[in-house]
């Protein structure tokens, strides 16, 4: 069995088939729709491919129809501009002759300059808190639907620590602000232009949750239909995405149908390294839930 970090990283390793064109593939138990974040990442790392000694420090990406999981998506890139300091890239992923995604991209050679940040919050070390694998592990099996069962126990490529969890059934309302320490579940490859594109998919997992807390309604629930809308990105300063960052969510506004969340990331060192802002959909509905 392939390790699940592996497997991300495989997704990222995209197929050149043409001169600014790729092609990536989704996990084979994808059943429902293509996850977010993979083809944030994809798009990324199509990008990326067409940029020589200058690293992406911006994102802004559009979700524009539900990605299939059984078929192959393209990646098209537009080189935009090549300017004396600054990359800029478009990316179309299609599927079906039909866009599902565009990203705009912006690359900076690398220069020095003024500096400031926010400082990071002092709170527990990854170490001190449970892992979101032991959480789930705890989760009554009755409160599961059987067909929920797999995907909710699967192994995942990124390890996650939530400084103050929430129940994943039934949770009390609360505030909607959120903190958790991510990583890699396991070493990978120095290549910055690889660590921004792993940091772009894993940022896709929990922001869109936090516009869920004041509402009590949790990961799992069948009240609302969860989907990314647009997703933009930050990149500050060097990371490592297999070494602990800290994510720091909030969630200013809920309305229309869409949550509004915002998003700081700390290296363990304290230095803020990326920020991230996404608005998803949050349509209430009398349905059945199904893996986003």
């Amino acid at each position: 069995m392939i390790a699940p970090i592996q497997e991300v990283l495989d997704l990222l390793d995209l197929e050149k088939i043409e001169e600014n064109i790729f092609r990536g593939v989704s996990p084979k138990d994808r059943v429902q729709r293509v996850f977010g974040g993979q083809v944030l990442g994809q798009a990324l790392m199509a990008a990326s491919r067409t940029v020589e000694d200058r690293l992406c420090h911006s994102l802004h990406g559009y979700f524009l129809r539900p990605g299939d999981p059984k078929v192959p998506i393209l990646y098209e890139v537009d080189r935009s501009r090549d300017g004396a300091s600054f990359t800029s890239r478009r990316v179309v992923a299609i599927q079906h002759g039909r866009p599902i995604f565009t990203l705009e991209a912006s690359f900076q050679r690398e220069e020095s300059g003024l500096e400031h940040a926010f400082e990071a919050p002092q709170v527990p070390p990854p170490d001190a808190l449970e892992s979101d694998n032991d959480l789930r592990a705890r989760i009554p099996k009755d409160k599961i639907p059987p067909e929920l069962c797999a995907w909710v126990f699967r192994p995942r490529p990124i390890e996650t620590r939530p400084i103050n969890p929430r129940p994943y059934f039934e949770p009390e309302p609360r505030p909607p602000e959120e903190m958790l320490w991510i990583k890699t579940a396991g070493a990978i490859p120095g290549d910055p232009a690889l660590h921004r594109a792993m940091l772009a998919f894993a940022s896709d997992m929990s922001m869109i949750g936090t516009s869920l807390c004041p509402h009590g309604i949790g990961w799992y629930d069948d009240k609302v239909q969860l989907a990314s809308i647009d997703h933009a990105m930050w990149f500050h300063r060097p990371f490592r995405t297999d070494e602990w960052l800290l994510l720091v969510q909030d969630s200013p506004s809920a309305s229309g149908a869409r949550g509004f969340n915002r998003g700081t990331i700390y290296a363990q060192d304290g230095r803020l390294i990326a920020s991230v802002v996404q608005e998803g959909l949050i349509r209430p509905r009398n349905g059945k839930p199904h893996p986003g």
